[in-house]
């Protein structure tokens, strides 16, 4: 989907609300401010949570997207 490179990578897939926002939020606290971190995840209500995560912890959304099976995305940690 993207060339976009990652420092770290979380697989959520199979879970529901709110594991994939609960487990986002302990891989993000361990790695540095600038890092990006790559979430797939299978859950839809992921494609509005994380979104909306971003916006209210301060992080950056830089993209989303279909990938095989579910969806991808690409949060720049603030």
């Amino acid at each position: 989907m993207s060339d976009i490179k990652a420092n770290s990578k979380l697989d959520t897939s199979g879970k529901c609300c709110p594991m994939p926002i609960v487990e986002t939020n302990k891989a993000m606290k361990k790695i540095s401010s600038g890092e990006v971190l790559e979430i797939i995840a299978t859950d839809p209500g992921t494609l509005t949570d994380i979104p909306s995560w971003c916006e209210r912890t301060g992080h950056t959304l830089m993209e989303s997207g279909n990938c095989e099976g579910g969806f991808q995305f690409y949060v720049k940690k603030g």
